[in-house]
Formats: C-alpha cells, sequence, structure tokens
C-alpha cells in the first residue's frame, strides 16, 4: 500500500523566510476585518431594537474574534500527525456531536431549525466544525486506502457510508447547507486524490440526483426553489428576502452608497449581518467593494491548493489531501453564499466565511485557516531538508 513518505532526517531545520504563508495569513487577517466593520454597519439598528444596544451584536461578533485567534493559536500549534492520528476519534465526535444536538432538551430550536447546543451566553453549533473533522478524516482514508481506492470500486465507495450518515444526522436538523458543502468538499478531495473517472463520474451523477430530489422533498425547502426561479413574482412571500438582496445590488451600483448608509438593513433585508452581509457590502460599496470580497476568495482558494500541491510533490499525502478540503471547504461555502446573494442559488442557511456574525462559523474558518499554514509551514520543512541534502550530496 502506498503511504505517505516519511523523512529520513528530523523536522527540526529552521524554515527560511516568513514562518507563515503571508498570503494566506493576509487575506484571512484583511477578511476577518473586512467582515468586523461591515457587520458593525448592517447591524447597528437591530441592535438598537432588539437589544437596545447599536453595539450589541457588534461587540459580541468581536468577543467571536478573540475566540477565534485563540482557536487558532492553538490548532497551528498541534503537528498534522496529530490529526492524521485521530482521524477516526474525530469521525466519532462528528458524529456525536450531530446526534446530540437531536436529543430533545439539549437542542435549541432557531427559526425550525435544531443546529445549536446553549453553552450560557454561546451557542455551540455541532455542524461548523464537523466540516473541520470530516475533511480530516477523509484525508486520513485516502491515504490509508490509496491503492484500494484507484483500483476498487467497493474501495471508492466505503467512506461514502459514512458521509451518509453525517449527510442523515444534518438532514435531521435541518442543516442542508451543511449536506452540500460536506459532500461537495469530500467529492473534490477525492477527484484531487486522483480517483479514476470511471469510478468518480458515476458518484458525481448520484449525488447531484440525490441532492435534487432532497431539495424538492420538503415543502419549504420546493417553495425556496421556486421562489429562485423567480423571486420577483413572490416577492411578498418566499421571495422576499432574495428580492431585497437584489434591491441591495441595484442601490448599490459601482461605488455604493457609502459605509453605513445601507437602506436594506433598515429591516428590509432580514439576516442583512449573517447570511445576507455580502448584499449590504454591494449596497454600501458597490461593485467595487462586493468584487474585491469575490477576488480574495478566489485568491485564497487558489493558494490553498497550491499548498496542497506543494504538500503533495514532497509526498505528504495528508497534508495534501487536508489542504484540498480546507481549501474546497472554504470555497464551496463561499461560493454558495455568494451565489444566494446574487440570485444564481437558492437560499441556503449558510454564512460568508470570516465575514458573517456568527462565533462558530468563525472559530472553524480561523482553525481552517490555521492547519492550512501549518501544512505549509510542514510542507516547507521537509523541502529544506531535502534541498540540504542534495546539496550535500552533491
Amino acid at each position: 500500500m502506498s503511504m505517505a513518505r516519511k523523512p529520513s532526517t528530523p523536522l527540526h531545520i529552521t524554515v527560511t523566510g516568513c514562518p507563515v504563508d503571508p498570503m494566506i495569513a493576509g487575506i484571512s487577517v484583511f477578511l476577518l476585518l473586512y467582515g468586523l466593520v461591515m457587520v458593525g454597519s448592517a447591524s447597528l439598528e437591530i441592535g438598537a431594537k432588539t437589544y437596545h444596544d447599536p453595539f450589541y451584536l457588534l461587540t459580541r461578533h468581536s468577543a467571536y474574534l478573540v475566540l477565534s485567534a485563540i482557536a487558532a493559536v492553538a490548532a497551528i500549534s498541534v503537528p498534522i500527525k496529530m490529526w492524521q492520528k485521530y482521524d477516526a476519534l474525530l469521525l466519532a465526535l462528528s458524529l456525536f456531536v450531530l446526534a446530540v444536538v437531536l436529543v430533545p432538551g439539549i437542542g435549541k430550536e432557531v427559526n425550525g431549525s435544531t443546529r445549536w447546543i446553549p453553552l450560557g451566553p454561546f451557542s455551540f453549533q455541532g455542524s461548523e466544525f464537523v466540516k473541520l473533522f470530516i475533511m480530516m478524516y477523509m484525508a486520513g482514508y485516502l491515504v490509508r486506502r490509496k491503492d484500494e481506492i484507484e483500483t476498487s470500486l467497493s474501495g471508492f465507495s466505503k467512506p461514502f457510508v459514512v458521509l451518509t450518515l453525517i449527510v442523515l444526522l444534518l438532514l435531521a436538523q435541518p442543516d442542508f447547507g451543511a449536506a452540500i458543502v460536506i459532500i461537495s468538499a469530500a467529492m473534490g478531495m477525492i477527484f484531487l486524490a486522483g480517483v479514476p473517472i470511471r469510478f468518480f463520474l458515476p458518484l458525481v451523477a448520484l449525488c447531484v440526483s440525490a441532492v435534487a430530489l432532497i431539495a424538492t422533498l420538503q415543502p419549504y425547502r420546493l417553495a425556496r426553489f421556486t421562489a429562485f426561479v423567480d423571486p420577483w413574482e413572490h416577492q411578498f412571500g418566499s421571495g422576499y428576502q432574495l428580492t431585497q438582496a437584489l434591491i441591495a445590488f441595484g442601490r448599490g451600483e459601482w461605488i455604493g452608497l457609502g459605509l453605513g448608509n445601507s437602506i436594506q438593513k433598515l429591516f428590509f433585508l432580514p439576516e442583512a449581518h449573517t447570511d445576507f452581509l455580502f448584499s449590504i457590502i454591494a449596497e454600501e460599496l458597490g461593485i467595487v467593494g462586493a468584487g474585491l470580497v469575490i477576488i480574495l476568495f478566489a485568491w485564497l482558494v487558489v493558494r490553498g491548493l497550491a499548498v496542497g500541491n506543494a504538500a503533495r510533490r514532497c509526498e505528504l499525502l495528508f497534508h495534501a489531501y487536508l489542504a484540498y478540503g480546507i481549501a474546497l471547504v472554504i470555497g464551496i461555502q463561499a461560493s454558495v453564499n455568494l451565489g444566494v446573494n446574487l440570485g444564481i442559488l437558492p437560499t441556503k442557511g449558510l454564512t460568508l466565511p470570516f465575514m458573517s456574525y456568527g462565533g462558530n462559523s468563525l472559530i472553524v474558518s480561523c482553525m481552517m485557516i490555521a492547519v492550512l499554514l501549518r501544512i505549509d509551514f510542514e510542507t516547507r520543512q521537509v523541502a529544506e531538508v531535502e534541498t540540504r541534502g542534495k546539496r550535500n550530496h552533491g
């Protein structure tokens, strides 16, 4: 069985240059600060009306950023081999947190969904952490079963038994958006791992059919799809949120109305500081401000995939697959959120990574970036070992 090569030289060599990838770190910090400013702008009115404090939500968001920074420091301190060692435990933990939230009296219901476990002033949303844990499990499986996956349909199919169970638990909450992100990212990881097309294409067809079936089985999902097709026909019903988002884009034009001058955030657009923050960005900062967000996310994803390719060249397969998974989760979730705001996709309850209000999403997004930075650091360590070895033998 093909396994990731272990470097013969201990990894205590100092990496030359910046210890973290400046592109990944810089873009992530910029998006976090960009989001902080826009959450502050979008939440002032709702904070004043609902909590009698215009800065209530901004203060909480700032506290979440501090927690996210602590989580990121903790995550970047963990060697990648530790995540690989305990990938099965992380899978079990994922199943546990998704199941326990469904237990009556434990899970907290908000807007018809039971996704949160109240922990004092903080609500724990297990599905956010599962996105990272499942990518770690998938990376470990792809390394352990590399030969089997590439040659056997059964080896290729086994991880989807686990993924199906995860998806069923997510749909029970329900959290259709998280299920889409996890399945799509897992499929992307498998494709990038080099699985034969003859196995991969039937899987894509099966998954697309299953998603289409699930999307039309529930009346509220069907209503969202109907509103997505023609939101203006249902602008005072199921299409209300989307039409208000599109109005925000229309108001913003090229350079926007100016920071803080959004009209749609004045209780016209629901969830203006969470799922539809991008619409407020477009209204206040125009196509220029919204376009910058799209470019930065695209740049971050490309850089994440490049880190995976670098790890693969060093034969650090778990590092490579995990980097792919993290980049895909961030890219897919951002794409879905942006697509919903732009009216390209039906409405989903997914936040914009790094930017939207929400503690769990911020913490997990920062943890993902921290793990990606650790992958890049360890990959460069191995590259330094190999380079010095070649020089010594040259």
